[in-house]
């Protein structure tokens, strides 16, 4: 009799809660705002909910259609992923927001390419790698093929500009690379070019360097730069151990912007405190160890590099964004995965684990 499929449940449950818990926050953030600007206090809330569900028929879908599958669709994802980058950044088609083409409107509905470019990467990596691990020694063959797709899609997401998401492309990259056994001399070799070019990056975008010399010393400006730094600290220290309970919130009263995406966080603190935020975090660990699991134990090498591509990418942009509402890294606009205020992230990021479940199916977990 054939083994029955059954996804990891600690997974299931953890993306489940973590899903849960943002809807709700996503509410208690932006009930205030969405009243004053308009008139219905249910505005993001209705939106988050409408995502979520369309999230969860990918899961499901993505639950049920064998992984190995998408190896076949590498090279159309690649085609429309560069397209849509390109498309975005073309007016009138590119949704200009406070000097920056990272959305595309279809309506009522705005979507973001770049959330699509990263799953896309973990996708073509981990085919690549599965045929070519062993290969990774040979420089031409096993490192440039990646890195010239990570960086084809890597500029053009820095072109719109989002230099946050930019950065996370390189990282998957580089990751994957050393977790299939790409050697370190080689890859130092390449990032060490990259430094002075992301520095130049910096140092070119005026509102960039701003960031930096925020992050260094934010009351240095704390009407200015460092304000909504500051203003996260304000809601974790106004949160204590226990907090101030769901909707209790003060720095959402237009004092911390961005206080239901990506500053979503800073709320758990000041509502839930110590204790809830402590608890999100634990989540995200359980996901972390979890799809680690799940890609060392799958039964190929496609599905293993794709479970730890998945894991990865959730991982980094759950740490960068923890590390800037705490602020350990400086302000960057990337929003903590299953919780912040987007649909486009939160359609990804559930397709992504749905995917990650399928694997568990196969794996010995």
């Amino acid at each position: 009799m054939p083994r029955k499929l059954a996804p990891d449940l600690w997974l299931f449950g953890v993306a489940v809660v973590l899903l849960s818990v943002g809807v709700v926050m996503v509410y208690s953030a932006s009930a205030i705002v969405a009243g004053d600007r308009f008139h219905d206090p249910y505005f993001f809330l209705k939106r988050q909910l409408c995502w979520a569900l369309l999230g969860a028929a990918g899961l499901w879908v993505a639950l049920r259609v064998d992984y190995r599958r998408l190896e076949r669709f590498v090279l159309p994802l690649l085609v429309v992923s560069v397209a849509l980058l390109v498309l975005v950044l073309i007016p009138p088609i590119g949704q200009a927001i406070n000097g920056t083409r990272r959305w595309i409107r279809l309506g009522p509905v705005s979507f973001q390419p770049a959330e699509l470019a990263k799953l896309t990467l973990v996708v073509y990596l981990a085919a690549f790698l599965g045929r070519k691990r062993d290969s990774l020694d040979d420089f031409r063959q096993g490192l440039l093929p990646p890195l010239a797709v990570a960086g084809t899609l890597g500029a053009l997401v820095l072109a719109q500009p989002d230099l946050g998401n930019c950065l996370t492309l390189i990282a998957l990259t580089f990751a994957l690379l050393f977790l299939a056994g790409g050697r370190l001399g080689h890859l130092g070799l390449i990032l060490a070019p990259a430094v002075p070019l992301i520095a130049i990056a910096i140092w070119a975008a005026p509102y960039r360097l701003r960031r930096i010399t925020a992050f260094l010393d934010p009351w240095s400006d704390p009407r200015g730069s460092g304000f909504q730094i500051i203003q996260s600290w304000l809601a974790f220290g106004n949160g204590g151990v226990l907090g101030q309970g769901i909707g209790a919130s003060k720095q959402k009263l237009f004092y911390l912007p961005e206080a239901h995406t990506d500053f979503i966080f800073a709320i758990v603190g000041e509502e839930l405190g110590f204790l809830g935020a402590a608890g999100v975090i634990a989540l995200f660990s359980v996901f972390v160890w979890r799809g680690l699991r799940i890609g060392l134990r799958a039964p190929d090498a496609f599905g293993g590099y794709l479970a730890l591509g998945i894991t990865v990418l959730i991982a980094t942009q759950t740490l960068v964004n923890l590390g800037v509402v705490l602020g350990l890294l400086p302000t960057k606009g990337l929003p903590l995965p299953f919780m912040s205020f987007g649909g486009s992230a939160l359609l990804v990021t559930l397709l992504s684990t749905g995917v990650l479940l399928n694997i568990s199916q196969h794996a010995n977990v």
